[in-house]
């Protein structure tokens, strides 16, 4: 009874269901507070790179929260997921934003304080 023009068959082409990154492995073991550290210095320099700082606001945002929160942080914001685990995304404009999984999940050889 609609349109004859009007499709939903492939309505989810730039809307990616967010997932967790595959577990990774850090080159050494590291601690909790070097990853701490390692996250702070990549969030405080990447809006320097290019981009639009409330998008990088959003990105952290998302990749601090849990799936669901980060799924309806990522569709307000309107990012373009291109990858599901969250490292590669684009803003409306196109301009594109590379996360390094440290920033997503924690490495498998994380070493936890004693």
């Amino acid at each position: 009874m609609g349109c004859s023009g009007s499709t939903s068959a492939n309505g989810d082409e730039t809307v990616k269901k967010i997932s967790k990154p595959k577990p990774w492995k850090h080159t050494e073991p590291i601690t909790v507070e070097q990853l701490k550290q390692m996250r702070d210095e990549f969030w405080d320099t990447a809006p320097h790179y290019g981009g639009r700082k409330e998008i990088w606001d959003a990105l952290r945002a998302a990749a601090e929260a849990d799936l669901s929160l980060a799924q309806t942080i990522v569709d307000s914001a309107g990012i373009i997921v291109q990858k599901a685990d969250l490292t590669i995304c684009y803003d409306e404009r196109g301009a594109k934003y590379e996360l390094p999984k440290y920033v997503l999940s924690e490495p498998t050889n994380l070493v936890r304080g004693s």
